[in-house]
């Protein structure tokens, strides 16, 4: 520990969206769970325990710096604003607000989130986004199209009452560690039964009944072969089909001509696991669904969703305990960024930017009225940058890492006429910047959070900021006022009850509400607490009925060839999304120090690959090099890497064809070329 002082204050773990209580510990020097709303035993898994190392980490950013003849050197903050303002006034002056971007956090709090996006509003822009775009955006998208609401169904409390957890895209017991083991993992225990679908056998595959080891891509002809088995097999929830939905005569007779058989040959399982998944499923009392980026991170991921919704609608398994689909969302406050309005369509609350009466609502609040246009996604902005695009700010976020074909980003950023990165860390995005402000860690701020189930959740500042560095908040007030000429609340708390007056779902909160527990939205003014379970009585649409849905597959953008292999990507127990904190934690790099390519041993056996070769992975995109891990987990005809590490940037191989809808990238299909690499013969 530093000489700065800390205080044991309840705070909220920055990785995954679980949302566990951590606080640091004097004694141990070090961070420990509290008994919070989600980890209730103050239970935490590897990465929550080692979330001070990046505390005190020697690499922080203490001091703004500014590049100087193509050099970053320190400056005060009077000199970084300065710069700051001078450039975004000329390039606003000379190309429009539309011509400047700003990435939002999914790793910072509402409060933060909530005045960035406020901040572009007030420049005169919609040019806004989060890596919610890159993860769950077709989730949402799916689920807002038909039930009205892209967040989870359910509450992880009564998710245990489920009779079946049907898992796909998603592999919690190393992504979602506590809700896997404090949730789902005593469920199973007593008797709940698990579908995993998943292209290898991971933690998660370990506690299933019944594994389809889906062939990356195919997931649509996979969900709608289980959905022609529960129409087959009379499996089918009449009462609730003729009260709660519309559309069942023209999908019964679009499955009705399905071959049961051929479609599970498309998609790489077996016939009958396909049908036996689909019984247990549909022969449930209630049964659940768990989603996460397998299904997501494709070009046609809003399409893969659509076609998981028809299964819950069929069999009755919405609006009530132990059923649903529920997203496990990946960042500690992806939720959060896209329910404040960081996103380029919506206003906080999810309100369309299109709609006159949200933004003359939202205007009397804000003393101006939010523009009328939706703006670009984050990865439809890296493409334009340099041309319509001339000058961005990326806050707490790493998109020289995280998004697609890498290498084109790198030189897309090259193109700016001027970069803020505002972060904690020199991350590889730093090397972009013309300023480059010190950001603060979750110890050093105070604000809220909402968890993957809804749940805002208060962090509690437990240090403050080393060296010359701010509190994010601070650092964001000051960019509001000097840029966008716009005055905010002083507090945390402050700006949290502005949002909750432009924000129908948060608008009966408040901090003294949440305390240390929590509070869930929908939470209207005058209730006694949110609402657990969505859509009991109509969706969040306003009506009784959802539609279901024909939905055709859609072939992955990367044709395979014959001496070929499926890349997909994904992520492990002791890492989190582009490294940029867990790497710098000792503890964590101990634990897992290096990335390996998993490949099955017939593909190594082809390919003259031996477990702990060092392999070259190729594409039109780029070349990355790494160790071969052979292992019958992943399925022939696949291989596997993460995302966690700057070397190798697998990002380099993946394609950024996108999703039509919700603008995602194809992380989780890239066609590539395995062969060994020259360097094992030195």
């Amino acid at each position: 520990m530093s000489d700065r002082v800390a205080e044991p204050n309840e705070s909220v773990c920055p990785y995954c969206g679980v949302g566990c209580g951590i606080k640091y510990d004097a004694d141990r020097e070090s961070a420990v769970g509290w008994k919070g709303p989600v980890n209730q035993k103050g239970e935490l898994c590897p990465k929550g325990a080692a979330a001070w190392d990046v505390v005190d980490h020697e690499e922080r950013l203490t001091r703004p710096l500014v590049r100087v003849n193509g050099t970053l050197v320190e400056a005060t903050w009077e000199e970084a604003f300065d710069r700051i303002e001078r450039e975004f006034d000329r390039i606003v002056a000379d190309h429009g607000p539309d011509s400047v971007f700003f990435f939002t956090s999914s790793n910072c709090t509402n409060e933060e989130n909530y005045l960035l996006q406020k901040t572009a509003r007030k420049l005169g822009t919609n040019n806004i986004d989060n890596c919610a775009r890159l993860c769950h955006s077709s989730t949402v998208a799916a689920m807002g199209d038909r039930f009205g609401a892209g967040a989870m169904t359910n509450s992880l409390e009564d998710l245990m009452e489920a009779d079946v957890y049907l898992v796909t895209g998603a592999n919690p017991a190393e992504q979602h560690p506590v809700i896997f083991r404090s949730y789902l993992l005593p469920a199973l225990k007593s008797g709940t039964k698990l579908i995993h679908v998943d292209p290898r056998e991971n933690p998660t595959t370990k506690a299933a009944d019944v594994h389809l080891p889906v062939k990356p891509g195919f997931d649509i002809p996979l969900l709608n072969a289980m959905a022609a088995v529960i129409v087959e097999e009379g499996l089918v929830d009449e009462e609730f089909v003729a009260e709660r939905t519309t559309g069942f005569d023209e999908l019964r007779a679009y499955l009705a001509e399905l071959d049961v058989d051929e479609e599970a040959d498309r998609a790489g399982v077996d016939p009958e696991d396909l049908r036996e998944a689909a019984r247990m499923y549909g022969e449930a009392g209630r049964a659940a669904i768990f989603t996460g980026m397998g299904m997501s991170q494709h070009h046609c991921g809003t399409d893969n969703v659509q076609t998981l919704i028809n299964l819950p609608l069929l069999t009755g398994n919405v609006g009530k305990a132990g059923t649903g689909v529920n997203p496990l969302r990946g960042q500690n406050n992806v939720q959060g960024a896209g329910d404040v309005g960081g996103l380029p369509n919506v206003l906080p609350g999810y309100q369309q930017v299109t709609d006159d009466d949200a933004r003359a609502a939202v205007a009397e609040v804000w003393g101006f009225e939010p523009p009328a246009t939706p703006g670009l996604t984050e990865v439809e902005a890296t493409h334009r940058f340099g041309d319509d695009v001339r000058a961005a700010y990326v806050f707490g976020e790493n998109p020289a890492v995280t998004e697609p074909n890498a290498n084109h980003v790198e030189a897309q950023f090259e193109k700016l006429d001027f970069c803020v990165v505002h972060d904690v860390f020199p991350t590889e995005t730093a090397e972009f910047a013309d300023v480059v402000l010190p950001g603060s860690v979750w110890a050093e701020k105070s604000g809220t959070v909402t968890n993957t189930d809804r749940q805002v959740i208060r962090m509690r500042q437990n240090v403050e900021p080393p060296g010359d560095a701010r509190t994010d908040l601070d650092v964001l007030r000051e960019f509001a006022q000097r840029v966008a000429g716009l005055d905010t609340p002083e507090t945390p708390e402050g700006v949290f009850d502005e949002l909750r007056a432009v924000s129908p779902l948060y608008v009966g909160m408040s901090y003294d509400g949440i305390g240390t527990g929590s509070q869930r939205w929908p939470f209207p003014e005058g209730a006694t607490e949110g609402t657990a379970i969505l859509h009991t009585e109509q969706f969040e649409t306003g009506s009784k009925t959802a539609p279901l849905r024909v939905v055709e597959h859609v072939d992955p953008a990367d044709p395979v060839e014959d001496d070929e292999l499926v890349l997909t990507t994904g992520r492990v127990l002791q890492h989190f999304n582009s490294g940029a904190l867990t790497r710098r934690s000792g503890v964590l790099m101990r634990m897992r120090g290096e990335d390996v390519l998993q490949i099955h041993p017939d593909d190594a056996a082809d390919r003259d690959i031996e477990d702990g070769d060092r392999v070259r992975i190729e594409n039109d995109r780029g070349t990355v090099t790494v160790a071969a891990e052979v292992t019958p987990a992943v399925r022939r005809g696949t291989v596997f890497t993460t995302f966690h590490y700057a070397d190798p940037l697998v990002n380099k191989l993946t394609g950024d064809a996108l999703d039509p809808t919700a603008k995602i990238p194809e992380y989780k299909h890239s066609a590539v070329r395995v062969l060994v690499d020259p360097a094992n013969d030195d």
